[in-house]
């Protein structure tokens, strides 16, 4: 079943929200009007009423009645629409205007509240009450009736009307509410529009927020904000393609001329074994890019689970030092570790990314320089920072270092380096739920990885 359009369903809601108003609106004044009608009813009645007993009470004697039949007769008869009747003590009628005014049984029952009775097609309403006399407290019965047909009337001819305005009413306002419903929802339209020509060539263009109604804006904002982020990834994604592209050619190249060169005349076994063993060094360092590689969109799409034991991350760091120690020792560099800390974590991954951290800082460092890695415990927190001295990189190009195949400079480009280490050491910080940042400036680099603090009722593991 198809659903209604959302001008169809504003228009509705619209219709329905004016008819349900008009419909209170109508009822409450019916009913207000019935209780005006009424009042005014009881008002006349309770006049005539305190009128005949003014009358009826000078009366001493039923036999001198007849004297007050033309006082009673200039009251009670010129009314056109009254009735009254008065009876004696027995039930026998006295007075009758119109002549031949009567009324059923129960209504000669004096009760002092107002009555209704339908006779034939009049309706009246009216009261009952007893009066009393002098020397006599049975007293008389006074029944005195309006007739308000001509009230039902009005009001039946006033809900026809208001039924039939009502009916009219919904549709106008239908047809009013889907003008006024499409008109204010051509902003929508309009951006629709806009968002149906973005494709993959026009993903930064943006939607004006300034014409629009203050409603649109957020939606519209989140719009533009997802263009934005779009227009990122599909840059990063593209030069990512032309990174591997690049990356992956040059080993390609070499193992191609490598082995044009070896074929080209016919060579002794042992040089055909050098040439082979200068294959298998480019092809370790293709596998090791595409494991890179395998890495990180694996990372991208969150299926990186990381044991989480608890590690003293110190210990970790010691071992690695322990392994680096020979190689910084061979251009005289001090390796230092400062701090101590304790965090969840997988310790394969952990020591994958602190060995590339080590392994940058080896390769920047100046001869006789000094690497220190520093742990601290802060409202909550581990702090391992990796310093090292060297060129300071360039603030534009620090937000950058952690993307794939980025390198600050052409300077960086030495040592066979893909560019990796760092975008799958961020991968692996942020798969521990930390964060790691860097900071370059006068002649000192300093990354810094933030882990969430473990709590120290568990085993220590350090990693084998």
């Amino acid at each position: 079943m198809q659903r209604l359009s959302l001008t169809a369903r504003l228009g509705l809601l619209f219709m329905l929200a004016l008819t349900g108003v008009l419909l209170a609106a109508g009822l409450t004044v019916q009913h207000l009007s019935r209780q005006h009608f009424e009042a005014l009813d009881r008002h006349a009645l309770l006049e005539k009423l305190h009128a005949s007993q003014g009358i009826l009470g000078s009366l001493a004697d039923l036999d001198d009645f007849a004297a007050l039949r033309p006082q009673l007769h200039t009251l009670l008869g010129a009314h056109q629409e009254l009735r009254a009747l008065i009876l004696d003590s027995q039930g026998r009628v006295l007075f009758a205007e119109p002549f031949l005014a009567d009324f059923p049984a129960e209504l000669r029952q004096p009760g002092g509240d107002l009555w209704t009775w339908q006779d034939g097609a009049h309706l009246l309403r009216g009261m009952t009450t007893r009066v009393p006399l002098l020397g006599r407290p049975e007293g008389l019965t006074l029944l005195l009736a309006l007739d308000v047909t001509h009230h039902e009337a009005f009001f039946a001819a006033l809900q026809r009307w208001f039924w039939i305005a009502l009916g009219v009413c919904a549709l106008l306002s239908t047809g009013l509410g889907w003008l006024v419903a499409r008109g204010g929802l051509r902003p929508l339209r309009e951006v629709t529009q806009v968002a149906a020509t973005v494709s993959a060539r026009s993903l930064k263009e943006r939607i004006p927020e300034a014409t629009l109604p203050v409603e649109l804006r957020p939606l519209v904002s989140s719009f533009n904000g997802m263009l934005a982020r779009l227009d990122d990834a599909f840059v990063r994604l593209s030069n990512f393609s032309a990174d591997i592209a690049h990356e992956l050619r040059t080993p390609l190249t070499q193992l191609m001329t490598h082995t044009e060169v070896v074929l080209s005349r016919a060579r002794s076994l042992e040089e055909y074994q050098d040439a082979l063993y200068g294959n298998l060094e480019d092809l370790k360092q293709m596998a090791r890019m595409i494991d890179d590689m395998l890495f990180l969109a694996k990372a991208d799409n969150g299926l990186i689970m990381p044991e989480h034991k608890l590690l003293a991350l110190h210990e970790l760091a010691e071992q690695l030092l322990d392994y680096y120690r020979l190689l910084a020792d061979d251009r005289n560099i001090t390796l230092q570790l400062d701090g101590t800390g304790m965090i969840d974590g997988d310790a394969g991954m952990l020591r994958r990314a602190l060995s590339n951290l080590l392994s940058n800082a080896l390769r920047y460092t100046p001869v006789g320089g000094c690497i220190r890695v520093r742990i601290a415990n802060s409202c909550g927190q581990v702090l391992l920072g990796v310093e090292n001295p060297g060129p300071s990189i360039p603030v534009e190009h620090l937000g950058r270092l952690f993307d794939r195949f980025y390198r600050a400079d052409p300077a960086r480009r030495e040592g066979g380096n893909a560019g990796l280490g760092l975008a799958i050491t961020r991968s692996i910080v942020e798969a521990h739920r930390g964060s790691i940042r860097c900071e370059s400036a006068g002649g000192v680099t300093r990354f810094e990885l933030v882990f969430p603090i473990a709590s120290t009722d568990r085993s220590v593991n350090a990693g084998a």
